[in-house]
């Protein structure tokens, strides 16, 4: 075991200007640099051999503080001074820095140095060992799914549970209507008519767990063993597994700046009986279907009596201008079923979804949900009900909106100045993240080989697409991280891009 001795020149910052907390600092720093050596093992099973001497080092930081060995708010020494006692070079040091930086194990202050968490990313053991660290935190650098709420709406909700369990009522103790409590449903049903222009009475909506549980639900109902469903390429993964799981053909049909080509899907799949889209923010791209598209795909549906499963994900989220009209709204709910949920209006786990209805369908969804898992929980229905119907749930809404777009933009910023013309950023005008891309001639290893070394999690674009030829760059979230975590984060995703570029670029080195 390497031992890294601390350095007195890092020291917090001083919380007050008088003489008696100087004293008390200068005493804090002089024990901490006193103190026995830091432990960093460079070396242990934690530490991945043959990777790189910056993901090494991060590696052997994560478990020493992870572990214990160094305590919350202790500096961390100076990039040099770790360069020269470890023997890499300083520039290692520097991205290992900020990898911890950004994955929440360490903070910095302009002045001070680098120091431990205050608070320390949880992390899973492997069995039979203690605190090994191989990968990011679950929820690291650019996670997708990611919220924030804000704490007058945490108030609220909890104001609103505490009442609802203060009033505990019969409506809990026996079976309930597999589409939920209408009182919910109702508040829903409000909802979506303001917000997305959607009229429908609440006999139409179905409370679920999620899309993912709304859209086995449904198709179960519409579908038959071996049905063919169109699905976007490039698009969002977890819904194409749910529908090859549930025992359906995915048909992929390609996505252009217009949103899905209608045309191709009528010639790859002529006999498809559904087709799953994200027209108001496509997944992952963040186009927005045209009025043309829309038009077509309704007509077909029409045609070939089909459905379509509107997966509204994150409506509630724009920037520029007033939300677009759903496609329900303009169907009327005849051909079109909307999906969506609170997992990103309020947080994932609350684990309540909903879908609207043709009422043609409400008999045959609710015996196929009854069929499923009988009926959603109760518990939290009324809570919700609340947020919605007081306006708490509005409120909330507009606030983390502010939040969102200041992300957004601080990411698409840094992001391009940082990577010095390797990443396109186009900034989505709708959405909880972006996409940044590399020229469409790179290869598909360079992307991966940068969000490896940067520990970034997101995804890799590539991974969104079927058939179509996929692009190389990443999908990255920006909802629920602290703008520092983001900056820090994009500056250590642009630096390697630039990297893996350049030893792309080297000669007589294959692609």
């Amino acid at each position: 075991m390497q031992k890294i001795p601390t350095n007195s020149r890092a020291s917090p910052p001083k919380s007050s200007s008088t003489k008696a907390s100087s004293k008390k600092s200068s005493s804090t720093q002089s024990s901490l640099a006193t103190k026995t050596e830091l432990p960093l093992d460079l070396t242990g099973p934690h530490v991945t051999a043959g990777a790189s001497a910056a993901h090494r080092l991060y590696q052997a930081l994560c478990e020493m503080i992870v572990s214990g060995l160094v305590k919350p708010g202790e500096p961390l020494p100076p990039s040099r001074t770790l360069a020269r006692q470890t023997g890499f070079r300083r520039n290692a040091v520097v991205i290992a820095y900020e990898r911890l930086i950004a994955d929440g194990f360490a903070g910095a202050t302009v002045g001070s140095g680098t120091f431990v968490a205050a608070r320390i990313p949880a992390r899973a053991a492997a069995p039979g060992k203690s605190n090994i660290v191989v990968d990011a935190p679950r929820q690291g650098a650019f996670a997708l799914g990611c919220t924030h709420i804000d704490e007058r709406a945490v108030q609220r909700f909890r104001a609103f549970v505490g009442r609802r369990m203060r009033a505990f009522g019969s409506e809990h103790l026996h079976y309930g209507d597999p589409r939920g409590s209408r009182e919910l449903r109702a508040a829903i049903a409000d909802h979506l008519l303001s917000a997305r222009g959607l009229r429908c009475d609440p006999d139409q909506i179905m409370l679920t767990s999620g899309t993912l549980h709304a859209l086995r639900i449904v198709l179960s109902a519409i579908l038959k063993a071996g049905d063919q469903v169109w699905c976007e390429d490039p698009g969002y993964p977890a819904a194409r597994k749910t529908i090859a799981h549930c025992g359906y053909r995915a048909v992929h049909v390609p996505v252009d700046e217009h949103g899905m080509r209608v045309a191709k899907g009528r010639s790859a799949g002529p006999s498809a009986r559904a087709a799953y889209v994200t027209p108001s923010h496509q997944f992952p791209l963040g186009v927005q279907m045209s009025m043309q598209r829309r038009l077509e795909l309704l007509d077909w549906a029409r045609q070939a009596g089909a459905f379509v499963l509107e997966d509204d994900y994150d409506s509630e989220f724009r920037y520029d201008g007033a939300p677009l009209m759903s496609l329900a709204g303009i169907d009327r709910l005849q051909r079109v079923i909307y999906l969506g949920t609170f997992a990103k209006t309020l947080f994932p786990g609350l684990r309540i979804g909903y879908c609207a209805l043709p009422e043609r369908l409400i008999a045959d969804v609710a015996a196929a949900r009854a069929a499923l898992d009988r009926f959603p929980g109760t518990l939290m229905e009324g809570a919700v009900a609340d947020m919605l119907n007081s306006g708490a749930f509005a409120a909330n809404l507009k606030r983390v909106r502010k939040l969102y777009r200041e992300a957004r933009d601080v990411l698409a910023e840094t992001l391009e100045a940082a990577s010095d013309g390797a990443l396109s950023v186009p900034v989505p005008s709708q959405g909880l993240h972006l996409v940044a891309r590399f020229d469409p001639s790179v290869d598909l290893t360079v992307a991966a080989r940068a969000k490896q070394a940067a520990g970034a999690e997101g995804w890799l674009l590539a991974d969104t697409y079927s058939r179509a030829r996929p692009l190389p760059g990443f999908v990255l979230g920006f909802s629920g991280h602290a703008v520092p975590q983001l900056v820090a984060s994009a500056k250590l995703l642009a630096r390697e891009s630039r990297a893996a570029l350049r030893m792309r670029n080297k000669p007589g080195r294959r692609a």
